[in-house]
């Protein structure tokens, strides 16, 4: 090969890597963040369930997705889902694609990815049977097809340095009581030891993300489930269904302690907790105040699950002032304020120890 082909090679390569570098590099207004790499259930999932050949939990359908720019999408929710609204935020150029589209891959991937996966859990048997993609191997997949896709395009030493430099978010557990251990009767072992167990499965998966360069996690809280249209419909008064949110609080406080026990142990992370129990309930306690008008029913007509929306059924007119879309899932309105408060809020009992917005800009 001439000296001239050979420099016609690297500079190839080299202007190559640049372009690459250049469309990620572009920063605005303080932050540090390039993009988000997303795991977790149905409140964060953009469509990788469509995908699926097995998964029984899809919301590729009208009417989900009846406010959304494309269409029904695979949210779980009428229009945006809260990485749409923190994308926005972040001032991101695009929603985040997902993992199980053929066609993320290449430039696509170098502002995220998400892997989330509706109906699944921190544990590997939650959701099984429905054919989804548990928290384990969601990080398998960015470890095995992302990661290599990166350092294809970045080099090696790049993507290390890239990847303290997009937020890692997290947001799963709910199906672990709803789909697991709620469902199945267990006596063999008590509410606190089964959260604990999770609790510590969940940190050891955030360890794993940590060793493979994640360095700013945003983790979110279980929501107020027992307060849902499918669980309140059991209730001859309508109530919130008491041991569902137990549950959820009680993991959710263990979250809270994680966040300062992992940070304490690995050098460099930075996490945030965002309490979407805290914000929800709020609504729920107050929701005229909130501009809300119904807090207890679906906007959309819930097919035989009792959770998912009914396949071309009906869908009320006033979504703005629900908050909740199906039996289980917010409404975009809902998700506006969770995002929002996620990314601004001052109450450390809504983020702790701080915002996203002063993790994004570390």
């Amino acid at each position: 090969m001439s000296q001239i082909t050979l420099l016609c090679v690297f500079l190839f390569a080299f202007l190559s890597q640049s372009i690459c570098l250049s469309k990620l590099t572009h920063k605005k207004h303080g932050s540090q963040i390039r993009g988000m790499f997303v795991f977790g259930s149905s409140l964060v999932d953009n469509g990788n369930n469509d995908f699926l050949p097995n998964s029984i939990a899809t919301a590729d359908y009208s009417p989900y997705g009846a406010d959304f720019p494309l269409g029904p999408s695979g949210r779980f929710t009428n229009g945006k889902n809260v990485i749409d609204v923190l994308g926005e935020k972040l001032r991101l150029p695009n929603y985040i694609p997902p993992f199980n589209d053929p066609s993320t891959n290449g430039s696509k991937i170098l502002h995220g990815v998400n892997f989330a996966s509706g109906g699944s859990g921190i544990l590997d048997v939650t959701g099984a049977p429905a054919g989804v993609t548990n928290l384990n191997q969601q990080i398998r997949n960015f470890e095995s097809a992302i990661l290599p896709d990166f350092e294809l395009q970045l080099g090696e030493n790049s993507t290390e340095i890239i990847m303290s430099e997009f937020l890692f978010v997290v947001g799963s557990g709910g199906n672990d009581y709803s789909l697991n251990y709620f469902r199945s009767n267990n006596t063999n072992i008590t509410l606190e030891d089964f959260t604990a167990n999770l609790t510590i499965t969940l940190s050891l998966q955030l360890k794993r993300l940590y060793d493979l360069g994640a360095r700013k996690f945003v983790l979110m809280a279980i929501n107020p489930n027992g307060c849902s249209p499918s669980a309140t419909v059991r209730s001859p008064t309508r109530d919130c269904v008491e041991i569902l949110n137990r549950a959820s609080q009680m993991f959710n406080s263990n979250v809270k302690k994680l966040v300062d026990d992992i940070r304490s142990r690995l050098p460099g992370s930075n996490l945030v907790f965002v309490n979407t129990y805290k914000v929800i309930e709020d609504i729920l306690r107050f929701p005229i105040n909130r501009g809300f008008t119904d807090a207890k029913s679906a906007c959309c007509e819930v097919g035989v699950t009792g959770i998912l929306c009914k396949r071309g059924g009906l869908i009320c007119p006033n979504r703005r002032e629900y908050v909740f879309f199906d039996g289980l899932h917010p409404t975009e309105a809902v998700n506006y304020v969770i995002g929002s408060k996620a990314f601004v809020s001052f109450l450390r009992d809504e983020v702790y120890p701080f915002n996203v917005k002063r993790l994004s800009e570390i």
